[in-house]
């Protein structure tokens, strides 16, 4: 981020926000452009985000005076064009008061994403004309078999719809920025395509080229056979321009991906509410949008039904589904008294909720100015091209026109002192510098992609190399993220004997026969499989998690067929508690251990299992007969296949495995010790996943993060390196760098491999494309280099670049 020097006296914290749109920036030096013309306003501190084309602005007391004119007019002034998305003033406590109506800021936001789609068809419509036209340029130009009469004559043809029309973005960004006094890599571009394309015509109409039986070679030598007819260059302005709309097309699609976290993560929350009473107390029925809540209505959550906004639950006890905020795999039991988040879904019973935060105060909107400004960081890769242009376009410019003016000095003919000049800009037109990063990428994440994982962009392989400690989230990334029957323990077992193979198809019969003791308590068993018949027959008639787990470890394991037990008759769901009905002329519940000590159930003699089941960081299910404790199930959420080899080779190749979960304490600590992880975080919310992030950065780790929730995207987005698993939110995937789509643990290591051999990869030819215009630059203001060798080695750099990419076919 840039700041203006004045700017350390500004007060520490911002009075006011503002979000503007902004268009038509194309790489890391236009964004840098924004956010100096941004920085010079008083009392505004602004940081600009590529990835989804906004900048946004704290305004401090000293900036209070500037319109939202003011801003727009900055971003014009620096060559882009801008609107407002949101204003928002800043109350001392941290409340925003929002100031720009919804229907602007969404109209802002939609036509942002029109004009990118827009530019993304135009350079893919662009590039695909001029790859059809390039094949026959580049061949009859390079091979003199194809060379029949007056084929230069067709080759200029073909060539002025690619120079012109396929290559006019880059003409058009050259000429913006020279109009605002910058350069950038198009204006090289543009530069050495309209040099070769004009001095071409030129030697065509009145240079000698056009007579008919011209030939031209490659050799590298200006040959005299045409009777020294100078060299034309059409193939040189093809090849630039083709390949470079392929860079340019490849990296605004893996750019603007990066911003579809937000507009995920933005669409989570509930359209409409339905409120019952405003905040002044008077009674309404009344569905409006989610937008128009206002702090102390009141508004309901039906079954199903996600909640509108944060607030306090006032009626009805209910199971949450949380795993927008925590990951965990099991609802949250709620009651009158607690507090919920907008966009978490109401899972069982009806709600009443008073609304205790609205708008851009809610969770979801913090956890999007999270992810917002994670995402606003400079990635060194992606902007070294940028960086380099800042002396080499300068540099090669004034190098072409200076071995102008020297040749011409000293007595060449124009047309040599012309030759040489275009010569120096043809030869280091950053052809093979445009192929650097596409080719080794896509070659690179095709490799990835055989192995299932995907790799979104070249901003994210510098950090791939140096990742020194990986932060995994529990839930759906080290766990498979679905409940599952994980022990049977009847009240008469001894600790160790539940789960045997085999038992509960051997007790099945048993179960079947429908013997059992009346009399003492202590007298009534049951088998494990009668235990988890009763509670599958009872648990069948909830949609809970923790039911259908059980359900499904019953049918799995052969004990509960749908339709061959009894009927199960009055059934009844105590919401945060467990479940009742009647099987026979028996009462059977089946809930938490709390409920069953609150109905007067005795569980002493199910304490060493529960204990034991506690240890493995299991949800404990009792069930009971006629108020007798006849057994205990145990859910939970399991490790991954694989998981402990894939920690090991983490480990091996020298990271540092850390768990940062939502979960409890006991869970979280049992499934560390399970994958052979020793630090773990526990009991953690978005945010404070993002602290985990930023303290092991402080402390000079490189770090990798791998998630697969919404409550992950914040962190994902903070780290070096993020990497969301296949079977998360697409929030998820969204804010990370790499995918990995068979939700294989194991894939996590070889994906860093890849990166790290791809990241490699890309370097080798920058250097390659870099030292290549050492050479080629100096040996062409010497004359060693005439235009025929000059294109022949732009062209063959552009190819070694690609064959080097290929090695990581075998990575």
């Amino acid at each position: 981020m840039t700041h203006s020097p004045q700017q350390s006296l500004y007060s520490s914290r911002p009075v006011a926000e503002i979000d503007l749109a902004v268009t038509g920036m194309t790489c890391a030096s236009c964004v840098s452009r924004v956010e100096k013309k941004l920085n010079k306003l008083p009392g505004v501190r602004a940081a600009v985000n590529l990835a989804n084309e906004q900048a946004h602005v704290d305004i401090f007391s000293e900036g209070t005076q500037l319109s939202d004119e003011d801003f727009i007019n900055q971003v014009k002034v620096a060559g882009y064009d801008g609107s407002v998305i949101r204003r928002a003033n800043l109350t001392p406590s941290g409340k925003r008061d929002v100031q720009t109506d919804a229907a602007q800021a969404s109209a802002a936001e939609e036509n942002a994403e029109l004009s990118h789609r827009a530019r993304l068809a135009s350079l893919t419509r662009r590039f695909w004309v001029s790859l059809a036209l390039f094949i026959p340029i580049v061949g009859i130009s390079m091979i003199p078999a194809l060379q029949f009469p007056g084929w230069q004559w067709l080759v200029a043809a073909l060539s002025l719809p690619v120079a012109f029309w396929a290559g006019a973005p880059f003409h058009i960004s050259a000429a913006k920025s020279l109009r605002h006094g910058a350069t950038t890599m198009d204006t090289l571009i543009s530069l050495g395509t309209l040099a070769a394309m004009f001095y071409s015509l030129w030697a065509l109409l009145w240079g000698g080229a056009g007579t008919i039986g011209y030939t031209m070679t490659m050799t590298g030598i200006h040959s005299m056979a045409h009777g020294g007819a100078p060299h034309l260059y059409f193939e040189s302005a093809a090849m630039i321009v083709t390949f470079l709309l392929l860079g340019r097309r490849l990296e605004l699609s893996s750019r603007r991906s990066a911003g579809d976290a937000l507009r995920a993560l933005i669409s989570l929350g509930a359209s409409t509410a339905r409120r019952t009473r405003r905040a002044d107390g008077s009674v309404v029925d009344e569905v409006i949008p989610a937008a128009q809540l206002e702090v102390g209505d009141v508004f309901q959550v039906a079954p199903g039904e996600q909640i509108a906004s944060d607030g306090v639950v006032v009626t009805g006890n209910s199971a949450v589904d949380a795993s927008l905020l925590t990951g965990e795999s099991v609802p949250v039991e709620i009651g009158p008294g607690a507090e919920v988040t907008g966009a978490t879904v109401n899972a069982a019973g009806s709600l009443t909720v008073r609304t205790s935060r609205v708008g851009a105060d809610t969770t979801l909107a913090q956890m999007g100015r999270l992810l917002s400004r994670a995402q606003s960081g400079k990635a060194p890769v992606q902007a070294l091209a940028d960086r380099i242009s800042a002396v080499f376009v300068p540099a090669i410019i004034a190098i072409a026109t200076g071995t102008f003016a020297v040749r011409l000095a000293l007595g060449n003919p124009l047309e040599a002192a012309l030759t040489s000049a275009i010569t120096v800009l043809v030869v280091a037109c950053p052809c093979a510098l445009g192929l650097a990063t596409p080719t080794a990428l896509m070659v690179g994440s095709g490799r990835a992609a055989k192995i299932g994982a995907l790799i979104a962009g070249p901003q994210i392989l510098e950090s791939a190399h140096r990742v020194s400690a990986i932060v995994l989230d529990k839930t759906g990334t080290l766990t498979a993220g679905e409940m599952v029957l994980d022990g049977v323990a009847p009240a008469n077992s001894q600790p160790g004997s539940e789960g045997q193979p085999g038992s509960e198809g051997q007790a099945e019969g048993a179960a079947r026969s429908g013997s059992k003791s009346q009399g003492d308590p202590a007298e009534v068993e049951a088998t494990r499989g009668e235990v988890l018949r009763i509670a599958a027959a009872l648990e069948d008639h909830s949609e809970h998690p923790i039911a259908r787990a059980i359900v499904r470890g019953a049918q799995k394991r052969g004990i509960f067929v749908p339709g061959h037990v009894e009927e199960i008759a009055e059934f009844s769901n105590e919401a945060g508690r467990g479940v009742s009905g009647k099987l026979g002329d028996s009462l059977i519940r089946a809930g938490s251990v709390r409920w069953m000590d609150e109905l007067g159930v005795d569980t002493s003699r199910l304490a060493d299992r529960l204990r034991d089941f506690a240890q493995t960081g299991a949800s404990v299910v009792v069930v009971a007969r006629d108020g007798i404790a006849l057994g205990a199930l145990a859910v939970r959420d399991t490790l991954r296949p694989k998981a402990r080899e894939a920690l090991e080779e983490l480990t091996q190749a020298g990271l540092r495995p850390v768990l940062a979960t939502g979960d409890n304490e006991e869970t979280a600590r049992a499934i560390a010790a399970e994958a052979g992880i020793a630090d773990v975080r526990a009991g953690l919310l978005p945010d404070q996943k993002l602290q985990v992030v930023e303290e092991l950065q402080a402390g000079g780790e490189a770090v990798a993060m791998v998630g697969d929730g919404v409550n992950d995207a914040a962190a994902l987005a903070q780290a070096d390196l993020s990497i969301a698993m296949g079977s998360g939110t697409d929030v998820a995937k969204a804010a990370s760098n790499i995918t990995i789509v068979n939700s294989d643990l194991r894939t996590v290591p070889a994906a860093l491999r890849i990166s790290r051999k791809t990241l490699r990869i890309i370097r080798q030819n920058l250097l390659w494309a870099f030292g290549y215009n050492l050479i080629a630059v100096p040996a062409a203001v010497l004359g060693f280099i005439l235009p025929g060798l000059a294109a022949a080695a732009m062209a063959g750099s552009s190819v070694i670049v690609v064959l080097n990419s290929l090695r990581l076919r075998r990575a």
